[in-house]
This record gives structure tokens, sequence and C-alpha cells, in this order.
């Protein structure tokens, strides 16, 4: 059973991993055994990934804005060829705006929905491509709470949250039978810089934790195990999951 979870000798991309909840996703498939490519916009990516290197992991950072085109293939080339293939797509760099939904701007529902929902499927496409010349591979998408709700001041963050879930599905149903596993976590009120308004805030603070069975919010550990377990052979007959890691928030 605990070999079911090796992921010695793999290769991993995890997107957004200088910081957060990709940073510790990143961890725990490197802890796990695998070899990763770490992609971010921030300049300290190569820092990032020296810092991991200096810890005995195997970790290239690729630094990249995942809203240009060319930039993401660029990354996602570069990264697939410094670590000679591709097993474990994790796509888990995202972005935030918050105005009144009347006020919203135009020019941020658009990049939010790019870095969030067009570069996601992308991505997709090009693991995709890879794994079916290579015999089958794991992807997992990165959704949210706001999958499932709608939000306050976040239309264009919960509209490509809920897309992220969808295509997870609609890329399972057109690759289970070729070998690539496609699915989602959904984490929940998570400890990271994206929450920090929310935490400061008292009220919205004690709203969010007294619904959470566990009673505290999440953080960049807690992803992760599901994180291993959706890139390991422990899951291979899991396709178009939405898997929530929040405390037993929706079962409240």
């Amino acid at each position: 059973m605990k070999n079911m979870f090796d992921l010695t000798g793999k290769k991993a991309i995890v997107t957004g991993a200088a910081q957060g909840l990709a940073h510790g996703m990143a961890e725990g498939l490197m802890e796990a055994g695998a070899e990763v490519a770490i992609i971010d916009l921030s300049a300290k990516i190569g820092e990032v990934a020296g810092a991991f290197c200096a810890r005995g992991f195997r970790c290239h950072g690729v630094q990249a804005d995942l809203g240009d085109v060319e930039q993401r293939e660029r990354a996602f080339n570069e990264a697939v060829s410094a670590m000679g293939g591709l097993d474990i797509l994790v796509n888990a760099a995202g972005v935030q705006k918050r105005h009144k939904s009347e006020e919203f701007p135009l020019s941020d529902w658009e990049f939010v929905l790019n870095v969030n929902l067009t570069s996601v499927f992308h991505l997709c496409q090009l693991a995709a491509r890879h794994y079916l010349a290579h015999g089958g591979g794991k992807i997992i998408n990165i959704a949210s709470m706001l999958s499932y709700f709608g939000g306050f001041t976040v239309p264009a963050y919960a509209a490509s949250k809920g897309g992220v879930a969808q295509i997870t599905k609609a890329f399972a149903n057109e690759w289970a039978s070729k070998g690539i596993n496609v699915n989602a976590l959904a984490p929940g009120y998570m400890a990271t810089t994206m929450n920090t308004a929310l935490m400061n805030d008292p009220g919205r603070n004690t709203e969010i934790l007294s619904r959470i069975p566990a009673g505290d919010w999440g953080t960049p550990d807690d992803m992760k195990g599901p994180t291993v377990f959706l890139a390991s052979d422990a899951s291979s007959y899991l396709h178009g999951a939405i898997i929530p890691v929040d405390g037993g928030y929706l079962s409240r």
C-alpha cells in the first residue's frame, strides 16, 4: 500500500509555486519522491527552487507570466525539457480581484479569467498532448469553494473556478480511457495571502471559522496529502472528481 503513493522517478510541473498553497503542494510531491519544475511570475522563483534543491530535492524554477500565451507555452516546454519528461501537472496558479459586481472593470474580469481559466485550459491541452504520446499521466486542477458558491464581490474568480471544475469533468470524459487522470482539488478557507483581508476582518473571520467543523483555517501543508494521492497510482480509477479540502466547510 505504501508504494502506491511513492512518486520516485515521477516528473511534475506545479504552477504558482513561489508561495502559498502551490508551494506546499510542490513540496509534498518532492517529499513523495518526485522531481518538480515550479513555474511562477515571481522573480524569486529561482531562489525558491534553489532552497528546495538545498534540502536535497530535485527542483527547477521557471519564471513566466501564465497570462501570456507565448510565455506559457515556453515555460511548459522549458520545464518538460529540464526534467526530460512529464507525468504530473498541477495547475495551482491563480489571481484575485475584488469589486462590487456592478463596478467590476472589464479589464479585471479578463485578467482573472485569462490566468485562472484560459491558462489552465491551455496547460491541460499541452500536458495531454505529451501524455497521449507517452502513455498517460496525471492532471490536477485547483478549483475552489467558489466552484460551489457565488462569493461576494468576486464574480470573475467565481466564474473562473466554476469553469475549472467543469473543464476538469469535460477533459476527464475524453481522456480517462487514454490513460490520463484529470481531477481537481477544491481548497476551503486557507491561511494564505489571498485571504489576508478575510482573516483580518474580525466579523468575517468569526463567521468563517464558525462554519468549519475542523475549527481552523487550512494551511499549505493540508494540501500535500490530497495532491500526492491524485498524483499517485492510488487514484488510478479516479476521473473527473472535484475533491474539497475544506475542514468540513461544505458539510456544515
